[in-house]
């Protein structure tokens, strides 16, 4: 059984490593790491991920949740957002660009494994 393959998208680089080590151990495979919409779309047109971990608020002009749209639009990609922001305006305009999960930070790894499963169907 292949590995499902996991794009990750977030500015923060010790976030970044430290989702890649909770989904490794999960018995995930890290594919990839963006640091902003633009690279994320990049790779994902590259590297075709079964699914992307998104944060919301990326450091660059466009954010997560543009991202997320942007790839769905164009890859058919399902996407788990990742947010410190757990307000009824962003998760409202997660909405949009309808995610296969939503994961408020800081999360455990029971958090991520559920909003995996949840989202690949496993």
């Amino acid at each position: 059984m292949t590995k499902p393959r996991i794009l990750i998208v977030e500015d923060e680089s010790i976030v970044a490593m430290d989702i890649a080590l909770q989904l490794r151990n999960l018995g995930y495979q890290p594919i990839g790491h963006a640091t902003s919409g633009e690279q994320a779309i990049e790779l994902a047109g590259r590297l075709r991920p079964d699914l992307a971990l998104m944060d919301i608020q990326l450091a660059t002009d466009m954010d997560g949740i543009t991202t997320a749209m942007t790839m769905r639009k164009q890859f058919d990609l399902p996407c788990v957002f990742l947010s410190a922001f757990d307000g009824s305006d962003s998760l409202a305009r997660a909405k949009l660009a309808d995610p296969a999960g939503y994961v408020i930070k800081p999360f455990t790894e029971h958090d991520l494994r559920t909003a995996m499963e949840t989202a690949l169907k496993v």
